[in-house]
C-alpha cells in the first residue's frame, strides 16, 4: 500500500504498513460521535431498566418475562459494547491493539447473535401461547425456558469463538494494515452466517408470527361473539393477543433494524467501509434502544416497576413482592 502523506496514516512511523485514517470531516465526525454515544447512553440506561425490574419484582418471574430478561441483557452488551466499538473503528483509527480488537468482535458477536436467538424464542413463546394456550403452562415451563436461554448464549459463544479464531487465521494469511479492527472471514463462512444469523431466524420467525395471526385473527373474532358469562375468559384471551400484538411490533422493529445491514453486506456495498458506514451497523444498536420503549408503550408493568425504581422505592423493605401486575 503505497502513500503520499504520513499525516494520513494511523501510525506514520510504520509507512507503508500502516491504514490510512478515515477521510471524514471533523464536523461530521463530531456529529456521529454525539449522536452515537448518546443512543449507546440511552440503550445501555433503558435495558438496565428492564433487567432490575424483570430480576427483582418475583410477579415478573415468568417464561415470557425472562425470554425478555435475556434479550434485554444482549442490548444491553450491544449498547456497552458494539455501539463504542463502531464508533471508534469508522471515526477514527484503531489504537487498542489486537487483543482488544479481538475482545470487542467476540463480545459484540455474542450480543448480536444471542439477541437474534433470543428473538426466535420469543416467537416460539408466542406461537404456543396462541395457537395451543391450553397446554402453554406444561410445556412452558420456567426451567426448559432457562435451559432454551443457557443454550442460545451457549451457542452464541461457540459461534463467536470460531468467527474470532477464523478472523486471526485470515489476518495471518493476508494481512492488510495496522490502525484498523475488522472482522475477516472467508466467502464461505460469510455466507454460512448469513444463512445461520439472518435469513434461518427470519425464516422461522416470519412462519410463525404468520400462524400466529392467522389464529389470533380467529380467536378475536371469537371473543366478540362470546357471551358476558365468558367475562373472564375473555379478558384472559384478551390478554394474551395483546401480547401477541406487542411482541409482533417488536419482531417487526428487528427486522426493519437488521434487514439494511444483511442487504447492504451481500450486495457487496462499500459504504460499509467508510465513517457513513457506521449507520447501517449501528441500527442494531438502534434496535436495543426500541426495544425497552416498546415495552413502556405497551406493557404497563414495566412503567409501574420504573416509577418504583426511579423514586428508590425499591430500596425499602419487602419491594420484590410488590404488585407491578
Amino acid at each position: 500500500m503505497e502513500v503520499h502523506d504520513g499525516a494520513e496514516l494511523c501510525f506514520p512511523q510504520l509507512l507503508n504498513t500502516s491504514c490510512r485514517k478515515p477521510l471524514t470531516s471533523w464536523s461530521v465526525v463530531v456529529f456521529l460521535r454525539i449522536l452515537l454515544s448518546s443512543l449507546s447512553v440511552l440503550t445501555v440506561a433503558l435495558n438496565v431498566l428492564v433487567v432490575i425490574s424483570i430480576s427483582h419484582f418475583r410477579q415478573l418471574h415468568k417464561p415470557t418475562n425472562l425470554l425478555l430478561l435475556s434479550l434485554s441483557v444482549s442490548d444491553f452488551i450491544v449498547g456497552l459494547v458494539f455501539m463504542p466499538g463502531e464508533i471508534l473503528r469508522k471515526t477514527s483509527c484503531w489504537f487498542l491493539g489486537d487483543l482488544l480488537c479481538s475482545l470487542y468482535i467476540y463480545f459484540a458477536t455474542i450480543a448480536l447473535c444471542s439477541s437474534v436467538g433470543n428473538i426466535v424464542l420469543i416467537s416460539v413463546d408466542r406461537y404456543v401461547i396462541i395457537c395451543d394456550p391450553l397446554q402453554y403452562p406444561t410445556r412452558v415451563t420456567v426451567g426448559r425456558v432457562k435451559l432454551c436461554i443457557f443454550m442460545c448464549w451457549f451457542c452464541s459463544s461457540l459461534y463467536s469463538s470460531y468467527l474470532v479464531k477464523d478472523d486471526s487465521l485470515q489476518k495471518d494469511t493476508y494481512f492488510s494494515c495496522y490502525g484498523e479492527c475488522a472482522l475477516m472471514v472467508g466467502h464461505t463462512l460469510a455466507f454460512v452466517d448469513l444463512i445461520l444469523a439472518f435469513i434461518a431466524p427470519v425464516t422461522v420467525i416470519m412462519v410463525l408470527y404468520l400462524m400466529v395471526f392467522v389464529v389470533a385473527v380467529s380467536q378475536a373474532r371469537a371473543i366478540t361473539a362470546v357471551t358476558l358469562q365468558h367475562s373472564v375468559t375473555v379478558t384472559s384471551r384478551k390478554s394474551e393477543l395483546k401480547a401477541a400484538r406487542t411482541l409482533g411490533v417488536l419482531i417487526a422493529v428487528f427486522l426493519m433494524c437488521f434487514c439494511p445491514y444483511y442487504c447492504v453486506s451481500f450486495a457487496g456495498g462499500d459504504i460499509l467501509n467508510t465513517s457513513y458506514g457506521i449507520l447501517v451497523p449501528c441500527l442494531f444498536c438502534f434496535n436495543s434502544c426500541l426495544n425497552p420503549l416498546i415495552y413502556a408503550l405497551f406493557y404497563p408493568w414495566f412503567r409501574r416497576a420504573v416509577k418504583i425504581i426511579v423514586t428508590l422505592q425499591i430500596l425499602q423493605a419487602g419491594s420484590r413482592e410488590a404488585n407491578v401486575l
